[in-house]
């Protein structure tokens, strides 16, 4: 289905993210999640592709995998790193031929290894909103999806410069804009106040991470600039390094968010799940419904 065909007949839409496994014992552990969480019936799932493109075959064979034996509407991501037009061009089409219907085109992460300001592959795109406009064109038929920075890009912390960028790749075609994780409400609120300014006129869906631990959440934190609130931080504190409290302070934490987000008529909430099943279940199971379907009742 369609991002568009889950629009307008989901509202507020759920999905979930997953990223590709690096470990035998990780792949079980992830399709072991992803069989748990499909009964909690999500609009559609994304899949990550990693920095520098590193991770291209395993995200085409999750992808592949999840597609053909969940049946949820699977949504891999494309970056610009790493790849020429034509080689993406070859990878969309591989897509489409075993039934992907939607993309989320982004202008990825150089190379961990990678110093300096990011430049573009030889022959293929500098910027995201390139991305969007070469899918429009060659592959009309597909969904696109597009991410959003409620603090500001990383690279740039200028957000009358970040909403002018997204609203590029939203003119390009992009169908929905899915927003970087963030912790504290009030930063998405006045990002989308801002888009409605700048006209920016297509869903926007709030990303959501559950805090599994302090050290995962400050690099989180640290690599997309999302700011850790001192209510968030004293009740991690308070745990004292007790692994489950933790656990429990995040989960709580990320399900007032949702709770919160669905008061204000958000169009969608996007969970991160780090490829595990129990916080996005007890997400579920904090705001009092047993799948995505009954939030919308």
């Amino acid at each position: 289905m369609k991002f568009t065909d889950i629009i307008s007949s989901q509202r507020p839409t759920v999905s979930f993210e997953f990223f590709p496994p690096k470990s035998d014992q990780a792949a079980s552990d992830l399709y072991d999640a992803a069989d748990h969480l499909r009964a909690l019936r999500p609009s559609f799932i994304t899949v990550t592709y990693g920095a520098g493109g590193g991770t291209r075959e395993r995200t085409r064979k999750l992808v592949m995998r999840l597609n053909s034996e969940t049946g949820l509407t699977t949504v891999p991501h494309l970056t610009c790193v790493g790849a020429t037009r034509d080689e993406l061009a070859a990878i969309v089409q591989e897509y489409v031929d075993h039934g992907i219907e939607n993309l989320l085109a982004l202008r990825g992460d150089p190379p961990e290894e990678h110093c300096g300001p990011y430049e573009p592959t030889p022959g293929g795109f500098r910027y995201a909103n390139e991305l969007v406009a070469f899918l429009k064109a060659e592959f009309p038929n597909l969904g696109i999806g597009v991410a959003g920075y409620p603090e500001g890009h990383p690279e740039t912390r200028d957000k009358l410069l970040d909403i002018e960028n997204l609203k590029r790749k939203v003119d390009a075609g992009a169908d929905l804009v899915i927003t970087q994780l963030f912790f504290d409400n009030r930063d998405f609120y006045d990002f989308v106040a801002r888009c409605e300014l700048e006209k920016i006129a297509v869903p926007i869906i709030a990303g959501i991470m559950p805090i599994q631990s302090l050290a995962g959440a400050r690099k989180m934190s640290g690599m997309c600039g999302a700011r850790l609130p001192a209510s968030l931080l004293r009740g991690i504190d308070r745990a004292q390094g007790d692994k489950q409290a933790v656990r429990h302070v995040g989960t709580h934490w990320a399900a007032e968010q949702c709770r919160d987000l669905l008061d204000h008529n958000v169009a969608g909430i996007h969970l991160y799940t780090l490829n595990k099943s129990s916080a996005t279940r007890r997400i579920y199971e904090n705001l009092g419904v047993k799948h995505s379907d009954a939030l919308s009742q």
